[in-house]
């Protein structure tokens, strides 16, 4: 019979447990032990979930919210304001999957270490930017690279 899988709620009990509360990775510990694998993945948890709860105020918002307004100066205006937050949501939609694609990372032990050079990110790096898959000179390396293929 297969394991079941660990709810969110049940590995942030594990991690709360794991981690002191003021716990942050130190450039001192090992790269990757334990403990930072457990701070990144409540970090990325937290985070998106976070997300989801504003996911869903959104669309409550957007339930709420007349469908026509009479005025069209009110209306133009409504309909821009749902056009920013849905594309807000859009963004937040892709930047859970990357935290999912995260969070599978350190499950794999692959968490932390650039996807490009396998050098370690840094923990300043994931701390700033928890979903990083590259190393901040392989980023620069695959920017500039965009652009020249922007130009062409």
């Amino acid at each position: 019979m297969a394991a079941k899988a660990l709810s969110d709620s049940e590995i942030l009990a594990r991690a709360d447990k794991a981690l002191p509360a003021d716990y942050t990775p130190h450039d001192d510990e090992e790269y990757m032990n334990d403990r930072q694998q457990q701070f990144f993945r409540k970090l990325l948890i937290e985070w998106k979930r976070s997300l989801h709860t504003e996911a869903g105020g959104t669309l409550q918002n957007l339930a709420d919210a007349p469908l026509r307004e009479p005025d069209l100066t009110d209306r133009a205006s409504s309909e821009t304001d749902w056009g920013i937050e849905l594309r807000t949501r859009d963004r937040q939609r892709k930047l859970i999957s990357k935290i999912e694609s995260a969070l599978r990372r350190i499950d794999e032990g692959e968490y932390g270490y650039c996807e490009v050079s396998g050098d370690p990110i840094g923990l300043q790096r994931l701390i700033a930017r928890p979903v990083a898959t590259m190393t901040v000179e392989a980023q620069e390396a695959h920017e500039r690279r965009e652009k020249v293929s922007r130009n062409d």
